[in-house]
């Protein structure tokens, strides 16, 4: 195995359930394994473009989010909510809850993806990269070819639509 070859390797066991998570939040079905895989087979053809300028991550998200919207067009479907990353047992955390705690979580961020996915575009971008991946406003910023000053805005504005929404109170004051 070349170095290369070592080098997504290692960035596979490293970003590749970021990946699957990003792809599943972002095309709203977990049938997105071949997604994953041309990620990285997009990567390895390109690790000699990768210049350090950010971190792996960050780069593969930007692959990952064009891949998305690459399908997306070839589909020309519309993002579902049919299969959401928390049913499955393998991404969520072990919990104490109660079983009808674990139901009212589920229904709630059920219901606040429900909102995100109905907003514009360029907000539910930086809602899922931001809020949902955790990700920084730099890594965002690169992610989506955009300026930070125009994340920090969009994300912003996102969060006032979300504020805005009928169902955001009964989301948020329980």
């Amino acid at each position: 195995m070349n170095s290369d070859q070592q080098t997504i390797s290692d960035w596979f066991y490293l970003y590749s359930q970021d990946i699957y998570n990003f792809l599943v939040y972002y095309t709203g079905t977990r049938d997105v394994e071949d997604l994953v895989q041309d990620v990285f087979i997009k990567a390895g053809r390109g690790l000699g473009s990768f210049q350090n300028q950010s971190s792996p991550k960050t780069w593969l998200m930007s692959i990952a989010r064009n891949i998305a919207i690459d399908h997306a067009r070839k589909r020309q479907t519309k993002v579902s909510l049919t299969a959401l990353p928390w049913q499955d047992a393998t991404l969520t955390t072990p919990t104490s809850d109660s079983p009808e705690q674990q139901v009212l979580d589920s229904e709630h961020k059920l219901a606040l993806y429900h909102l995100i996915n109905q907003q514009k575009k360029k907000f539910r971008d930086v809602l899922l990269l931001r809020g949902i991946q955790g990700l920084s406003v730099s890594e965002t910023a690169t992610i989506l070819g955009c300026k930070e000053t125009a994340v920090r805005t969009n994300f912003h504005r996102a969060i006032k639509a979300l504020r805005s929404e009928p169902n955001w109170r009964e989301l948020y004051e329980r």
